[in-house]
């Protein structure tokens, strides 16, 4: 009688959890603990309308200075309006307008620097000196020139600050992109005939992209920090909206009454959300470029 050897059953979903794990692990402890204060961040602004206690944009100059109370978690501002609701829907404009700015840069400073390098000559050259004009200015006077072009508001900063962060992402990427342009897997398809854009896309781009991620997550934060610099000087987001730099703005003549919770939450989420996602960025970046040396 023929006896039939039952195989353990495959685990789909083995292969995802060991990644994970490794991914956990070339985090570290303090890497985690950043990543899990990001997710916090993330889930309080898209649950904002679920989590908020109070509508952000109306107060009442009777409740205003109330220290924290179970109503009012946080207090209120000088406005009488609710702090945490504050917090929670600030999170949304301050997370929203970062990201728009890194998406527009890695896009942007992406493509620059992949047809620099594989183009070279002229079109380098050209690029080039493009790059370094805007490189010349700081991030802050070209945002302040754009947005007095532009107007005040969210978006304008966020246009002008993606403009002013495009050179610093595309000479990051172009030097790498050069490096791998000299390589045997992208000199073996030119011999071959196989076109530029063909290359660039299958071979190039997957080489680059390591780096495009961890530029992204560290510019993220300085983003968030410019973001809120405009805010406080009053170019980016406007009242009675909420948003974090806004909240720093409006707390400073609170300060000098001894209020001290709107300016100091709000500073302190900026903070701990630009460290976390600046330790996360080099983290990352370390890990890639310990994958390389193995």
């Amino acid at each position: 009688m023929l006896q039939t050897e039952l195989l353990p059953l495959r685990d789909p979903n083995a292969g995802i959890r060991q990644r994970f794990g490794r991914l956990l692990r070339g985090l570290g402890p303090l890497g985690c603990v950043a990543a899990s204060f990001i997710v916090l961040v993330l889930l309080a602004a898209i649950l904002a309308p679920l989590i908020a206690t109070h509508d952000p944009e109306v107060g009442s100059v009777a409740r205003r200075f109330q220290g924290p109370s179970a109503e009012h978690w946080f207090g209120t501002d000088q406005a009488g309006r609710d702090l945490f609701s504050r917090i929670v829907w600030g999170a949304r404009s301050s997370l929203i307008g970062a990201a728009a700015i890194v998406l527009i840069t890695s896009v942007l400073g992406t493509g620059l620097a992949l047809i620099a390098s594989w183009r070279g000559g002229w079109v380098d050259a050209l690029i080039s000196r493009v790059l370094d004009v805007l490189f010349s200015f700081p991030n802050l006077l070209l945002a302040i020139i754009l947005v007095a072009v532009f107007g005040k508001g969210l978006w304008p900063c966020v246009i002008a600050l993606a403009v002013a962060y495009v050179p610093y992402t595309a000479r990051v990427i172009r030097s790498v992109a050069m490096r791998e342009r000299g390589m045997p897997y992208v000199r073996s398809p030119q011999l071959q005939g196989i076109g530029g854009p063909t290359i660039v896309i299958r071979h190039l781009v997957p080489n680059v992209a390591p780096q495009v991620l961890t530029g992204a997550t560290i510019n993220f934060g300085y983003a968030m920090i410019d973001l809120a610099a405009l805010s406080f000087l009053g170019l980016g987001v406007q009242q009675p909206a909420a948003d974090w730099g806004l909240m720093v703005a409006t707390g400073k003549e609170a300060l000098l009454q001894g209020h001290l919770a709107e300016s100091f939450i709000a500073g302190g989420c900026i903070v701990l959300t630009v460290a976390a996602f600046g330790y996360l960025g080099e983290r990352l970046g370390g890990r890639k470029a310990a994958g390389r040396t193995r």
